[in-house]
């Protein structure tokens, strides 16, 4: 199986189709119920979430569905068309890893954190859509300004902080 990005997915999933791949992500919520479930995905590479659906045919079905928001989780199974109308893909996983279990007590839930708040813990900024948003736009600035200078000629310098 081929390990790939959600924004990989997103940009053509027509081509991953009915394919297997491997995600790597934090767990942004999980929804579950007696045969089946829900874990919302995200990588970081795209803003939006992949849907990955899992089945309790799954061995450790029960430990999937006790994944907390933060959890970093290794996904194995295939692209294929949603059977709902609010995506046109999702996956359905073969296997689900624990990599990294993110305690009940994080600072971290599902729902929206304000400014303020995510300026007292600033590790948590990369994980909101706001902050992931700007760092991408802000990464795309400096490389467009970064490359119009070095394709005319001039050469980029850290210089040492004078003291």
């Amino acid at each position: 199986m081929k390990l790939t990005t959600i924004a990989h997915i997103f940009a053509d999933y027509k081509k991953l189709l009915d394919k297997d791949i491997v995600l790597n992500g934090r767990v942004r919520s999980v929804r579950d119920s007696k045969t089946f479930g829900f874990i919302e995905l995200n990588d970081g590479s795209y803003l939006k979430n992949i849907q990955v659906v899992f089945e309790n045919t799954l061995k450790n079905f029960d430990d999937i569905c006790k994944l907390t928001t933060g959890s970093s989780i290794t996904v194995e199974g295939m692209l294929v068309a949603s059977q709902g109308s609010k995506q046109a893909f999702e996956v359905k996983a073969k296997k689900v890893t624990l990599v990294g279990a993110c305690p009940t007590d994080y600072p971290l839930q599902k729902k929206g954190h304000t400014f303020e708040y995510l300026r007292e813990i600033a590790h948590l900024r990369t994980r909101s859509n706001t902050f992931s948003a700007v760092f991408r736009v802000r990464s795309l600035l400096a490389f467009a300004i970064h490359k119009y200078f070095n394709e005319n000629g001039f050469i980029y310098v850290h210089t040492p902080i004078i003291t």
